[in-house]
């Protein structure tokens, strides 16, 4: 019997030394979380932080999802209309392990109603902007950890003037949203470390659509812009992140630098960023450490996870020398050089090259060859010549041809009409039939222009899906003929993944020197007339400062 005791004894020790080494409840086991953001989910910074939290969790973390959107609502009806959901919602569900908070907004939501919704739950914060505050919350209440958001305006303009060294102006983006205030404070206040710059903004806020693509039109040379956030205009038109960019991109002439990784590589230049998905990332893990049991004051806040990100492509644009950028920086829209294509072979390439070098040199190398040698180069400088003037895409001529021959032009003081497309509705094609779809269209629409080339009249790929022709004439008759041919562009239908589709075009119409006397002055009076057109209906065309005229 003692025996027996003995064994049962043993085996129980056994027993709990294994049950020691199994998972605890943050490597799988079952946890609640309650994610709220400031902003929708269709806001392309939240769905970074959302990929990149969800990577951070453990298997088996339940997290449900709320979203405040006060990018499109006012803050107090956004604080109201989550309180009357959660105040009744908190008490039908299952209670929350961890409240996690995204942005300023809902942190400041999250603290207000603390003791009535959240008591006692953990906070875990990410992407906050108001740094001194979220460190001051952590501090004093054990609860409460998480990741701040330092936009580093010092180390960004700093790789302004190392990228740019003659800039005076720095101008940023900005409008009166909760986080715009908190940043334009941060942004003024970096003046002092700059005193041989003029710090300025454009307040999105105070201008109407036109008179904000003027402001941005009219940023010179010695400028950099700085997009720190654009929401809604004084016209009332809001703008997603990805419209804000496409406006910036348009309207703009000088680089743009964003201080988060999000749509860089549409057309800005990029700078120091802080990475939207690494502070997800961040602060799922975090979340759940604290679900497996590591208490919320052990865990300290952590620093923006920041990085050199850049656009090269946009380096290329303003001939920016990527060699002065800090070693550690991320290159997207990198165009692969021929070493780096072939670096595997390019050594015993090289040695075979000298050698066959010295024999040709020897025994082959005459004027013959010298005179084939340097015609093979300037075929080869032609065609370098053509592709920078030519879209990839369509194979008609693109925007960098188009501004070269309307200055030249204008320069001469040519009389010339631009006659601005744009294709109705594009996006419902790319998101309707996808990108391939939309590729297609912007083809058949190119191929359609260049069939009504002529001597006088040329056409360009713009940006996007936006065309341009240039008509070397200011005749009213010859205007209107060839405002008509290009609504015939849209007549017939385009095929579109194998079936027959109608599309349409809105149309603007300028004349130098009847409507404007500059380039810059010309496209825009064209791009006003084709907005009239898109405000009226649509599938028309205008002449500047007329009615649209009907199909």
């Amino acid at each position: 019997m003692k025996k027996t005791y003995g064994v049962w004894i043993f085996l129980l020790g056994i027993f709990l030394f294994l049950m020691a080494g199994l998972p605890t409840h943050a490597e799988g086991e079952q946890g609640r979380v309650l994610f709220i953001s400031s902003y929708s989910y269709g806001w392309d910074t939240v769905q970074l932080q959302i990929e990149g939290f969800v990577e951070g969790l453990a298997p088996g973390i339940e997290t449900d999802y709320e979203f405040m959107d006060t990018k499109r609502l006012d803050v107090e009806a956004a604080e109201q209309l989550l309180y009357d959901r959660l105040k009744y919602t908190l008490t039908v569900v299952e209670p929350y392990d961890v409240v996690v908070v995204g942005d300023d907004a809902a942190l400041k939501f999250a603290m207000d109603y603390r003791e009535e919704l959240f008591g006692g739950i953990p906070i875990v914060f990410e992407g906050i902007n108001n740094v001194a505050y979220a460190r001051e919350l952590a501090e004093r209440d054990p609860l409460v950890t998480g990741v701040v958001e330092e936009l580093s305006l010092e180390k960004n303009i700093e790789l302004a003037l190392l990228l740019k060294p003659d800039i005076k102006k720095i101008i940023a983006i900005l409008d009166d949203s909760l986080t715009g205030q908190a940043e334009r404070e941060n942004f003024y206040s970096a003046q002092e470390q700059f005193p041989d710059l003029v710090f300025g903004e454009v307040n999105v806020s105070e201008c109407s659509t036109t008179h904000l693509r003027s402001r941005l039109w009219q940023q010179g040379e010695d400028t950099v812009l700085f997009f720190i956030v654009m929401t809604e205009d004084e016209s009332g038109n809001s703008y997603t992140n990805r419209e804000a960019v496409e406006t910036l991109v348009k309207y703009t002439k000088v680089p743009v630098i964003r201080m988060v990784d999000s749509r860089i590589e549409e057309g800005l230049l990029g700078g120091y960023v802080v990475s939207m998905k690494e502070s997800g990332l961040l602060a799922g893990q975090m979340t759940t450490r604290i679900i497996g049991g590591v208490p919320p004051a052990d865990i300290p806040v952590a620093e923006s996870p920041n990085m050199y990100y850049i656009n090269e492509e946009e380096m290329r644009t303003y001939g920016l020398d990527t060699g002065k950028l800090p070693k550690d920086t991320v290159l997207i829209n990198h165009r692969v050089t021929f070493f780096e294509k072939y670096e595997n072979v390019i050594l015993p390439m090289a040695v075979f090259g000298v050698a066959m070098v010295v024999i040709l040199g020897i025994v082959v190398y005459d004027n013959l060859h010298r005179r084939k040698l340097l015609s093979e180069l300037e075929g080869a400088r032609t065609i370098l010549e053509s592709a920078s003037q030519h879209d990839f895409l369509t194979g008609i001529h693109n925007r960098s041809k188009f501004m070269e021959d309307l200055t030249q032009a204008i320069e001469k003081e040519i009389p010339c009409t631009v006659l601005m497309l744009d294709i109705d509705d594009f996006k419902n094609i790319n998101d309707v039939y996808g990108h391939a779809a939309g590729d297609e269209a912007l083809k058949q629409v190119a191929e359609r222009m260049k069939a009504m080339q002529s001597q006088i009249l040329t056409p360009y790929r713009y940006a996007g899906d936006e065309f341009i022709m240039i008509l070397l004439s200011g005749q009213g008759k010859l205007i209107e003929k060839t405002a008509y041919g290009c609504r015939q562009v849209f007549a017939n239908a385009f095929t579109i993944q194998g079936a027959k589709r109608k599309v349409t075009g809105s149309i603007g119409v300028a004349t130098y020197p009847k409507d404007a006397t500059t380039v810059e002055q010309l496209i825009m009076c064209a791009d006003e007339a084709m907005y009239q057109v898109k405000k009226s209906g649509k599938n028309k065309f205008a002449y500047y400062g007329q009615e649209p005229e009907d199909t």
